[in-house]
């Protein structure tokens, strides 16, 4: 129900004249003074304008489960999620997304998009297999036989704490010792653990697998594991791409999986102050197309917004696409609810800013499991922007792209979103793009291609492409759009069309499944990013490029590898830098081991060129070797204080960061 005179949303919410919420409003005051331990809590339902109905009712229990009304149709009583609790159902269990899409080769040998799911499914692509063969000396004829089924025989064995699981039964919470549940939860999306799923090389896993559906499940789980000693990994969306979600293989104690997938709802939005409060199992998918249908978005687009979770988000620190407009997670989360060892924590008001000291979410965001568990988020919404548009800019080399890129930064004129990729990154934009529909959109390619190359004199192996997203109304869309391509003229650059760059957008969604395509013609790759000022742009993307190249010469890689980056997020003072690095690894005994050994070379320049250790991906288990490098010594030690203070017991033991 929508309370226009409140400013809220939920299926609870009365109006303020109405006698039972004044009756209502009186029994909270008198119950302040017993329940002085509340206070807190009850003063964000008083200030947020949900309270219960006014009928005869025990005191309210906070941490209790919130039922949804029956036959309420309204957005806080939406609680079936996209990933359900078999995530094997609909998702790979050996790579990434979902089961019915990937590319593949058909019998002509031309690529294609499977599924219906995106707006490349069910494309052909015929630049892909040539694409492929010149950049890596691929062929379709030397094929990887990856497992096409889970060896779940040859998963360890389960070590089970019997005490905590017979108390587990009695909590009434699903959970599952099923061994592919806990096969699917052994992993993020690192290139060495697809790899080993698809070798059928698992070491440890998970052994118990629990869906909570609300807070105060969750609490009764960290409860328990305190008591029996269980080591607890938070699982969101499964997208880490820094080792955060492998098990560590010393650890002797029961692991349990705590998977908050089911914890999916969106609680309340109050219209008033433009805040929704969420459970922090939602993935971006849900949360954005909940919130849509009633007009109001978060605008927070990870490229892995599909599948990671705003729980995820707010654990690893994420950047989203459209950070220009709408912020990182840091600009847009209002309050967090985080359950741990030592009890919640959570501030007393959801005011816009606070002096009360260091702020408690910044230990909070960025804790990548290791502090205890996000169950709550409320996060600032936005009004679904009025007009939207698409466009882009070829520019005729990298340099002019980032001289670009800089004016708009400085300026503060850019637009929701804003990338720039250099010229090995466009080619390989073009090996994905479909087949033309007719002769004219054919002859109109060739057209422009004829005008940039020969005419305007831009040479194709040097020129790179900038796709751009405007968001608002539409009289300040086109207007920023007349500045942004003003600032672009004067580097040299020119107008590209609204095509490109919609493709080049939509493209983010789909690029994750071109890595599974590659390991099975002996291809493996990955990526990483950093952050950087703009300064040390130009300097430090070169010599990355040229370290991994140099690399994989003395490491006998035999072929050609790729290494191609783009700008994909700016600020006043730089820019968020994002690498690919792929090789052809046929000839190599350990390949994993050589690209890991590369690709630490690759982070050692990265820090060694003025860039940061991570912009967004986080820091994990696989960059936490340069931690105190990045934050000193004694920043180091002030992580660790918070953790032996917050969980002296390491019941969070993912062993992430530090």
């Amino acid at each position: 129900m929508l309370s226009a005179r409140r400013g809220c949303w939920d299926s609870r919410c009365q109006f303020p004249s109405d006698p039972g919420w004044q009756s209502q409003h009186g029994r909270m005051a008198a119950a302040e003074e017993e329940h002085k331990g509340l206070r807190a809590r009850q003063r964000l339902r008083v200030m947020a304008g949900h309270l219960r109905r006014a009928e005869p009712a025990p005191p309210p229990v906070l941490n209790q489960c919130r039922a949804v009304e029956p036959g309420s149709a309204d957005i806080a009583a939406k609680s079936a999620g996209t990933i359900p609790r078999r995530r094997q159902e609909i998702l790979k269990w050996n790579g990434w997304g979902y089961n019915d899409s990937k590319f593949t080769f058909n019998k002509k040998g031309q690529g294609e998009f499977t599924g219906r799911r995106y707006r490349l499914s069910g494309m052909v692509l015929p630049a892909l297999k040539e694409w492929m063969e010149k950049s890596f000396g691929a062929s379709l004829e030397h094929r990887t036989t990856p497992r096409t089924t889970p060896n779940l025989q040859d998963l360890p064995l389960s070590i089970l704490n019997e005490e905590c699981l017979k108390e587990l039964e009695n909590l009434g919470i699903p959970f599952s010792q099923d061994p592919e549940d806990r096969l699917i939860r052994s992993h993020g999306h690192c290139l060495h653990e697809i790899f080993a799923l698809r070798e059928g090389k698992v070491q440890r896993v998970p052994d118990v697998v629990i869906w909570p559906s609300c807070h105060s499940d969750v609490v009764k789980i960290v409860q328990l594991a305190s008591k029996h000693n269980v080591c607890i990994i938070p699982f969101g969306g499964g997208t880490s791409v820094s080792d955060a979600l492998e098990c560590p293989t010393d650890e002797k104690r029961t692991i349990l999986s705590l998977d908050t997938s089911q914890m999916n709802r969106i609680l309340w939005v109050d219209e008033k102050n433009l805040t929704a409060h969420v459970e922090a199992g939602i993935t971006g998918q849900d949360l954005e197309r909940q919130l849509g249908e009633h007009g109001y978005c978060t605008g927070h687009e990870p490229d892995s917004m599909e599948f990671s979770s705003l729980g995820g988000w707010v654990a690893t620190r994420a950047s989203g696409m459209k950070k220009n407009i709408y912020g990182n997670i840091e600009d847009l989360v209002v309050y967090i609810k985080m359950i741990t060892p030592r009890g919640i924590v959570e501030k007393s008001c959801q005011g816009p800013r606070m002096s009360t000291g260091p702020d408690i979410y910044h230990f909070i965001m960025g804790s990548e499991g290791t502090l205890g568990v996000v169950t709550e988020v409320t996060i600032k919404i936005r009004a679904l922007p009025e007009y939207q548009k698409y466009g882009s800019i070829v520019f005729p080399n990298f340099e002019h792209g980032v001289a670009c890129l800089r004016e708009v930064a400085r300026q503060r004129c850019a637009p929701a979103s804003i990338r720039l990729m250099d010229n090995t990154q466009f080619q390989f934009g073009h090996a994905l793009k479909p087949q033309v529909a007719s002769i004219f959109t054919s002859f109109l390619d060739g057209l422009k291609k004829f005008y940039i190359t020969k005419f305007k004199g831009f040479d194709p192996n040097e020129l790179c492409v900038a796709t751009l997203l405007f968001e608002g109304s539409r009289e300040k869309v086109l207007q920023q759009e007349k500045h942004v391509y003003d600032i672009a003229a004067k580097v040299g650059g020119l107008a590209a069309g609204e095509d490109n760059g919609q493709r080049g957008y939509m493209l983010t969604f789909v690029i994750a499944y071109i890595r599974d395509l590659g390991m099975d013609y002996y291809i493996i790759g990955e990526s990483f990013e950093t952050s950087v000022p703009w300064d040390r742009v130009i300097d430090l993307c070169r010599n990355v490029k040229e370290k991994l190249v140099r690399e994989c010469k003395e490491r006998g890689v035999q072929f050609p590898p790729l290494a191609t980056c783009r700008v994909t997020q700016t600020y006043d003072a730089g820019a968020c830098v994002y690498f690919y690095f792929a090789f052809n690894y046929r000839g190599i005994s350990d390949p994993i081991s050589v690209f890991e050994q590369i690709e630490a070379s690759a982070r050692e320049e990265i820090l060694e060129n003025g860039g940061s250790l991570s912009h967004h991906h986080g820091v994990g288990k696989l960059r936490k070797r340069w931690l105190k490098e990045s934050i000193s010594d004694v920043g180091v030690g002030m992580l660790k204080s918070v953790k032996q203070y917050v969980d002296p017991n390491n019941i969070f033991g993912n062993r992430n960061l530090l």
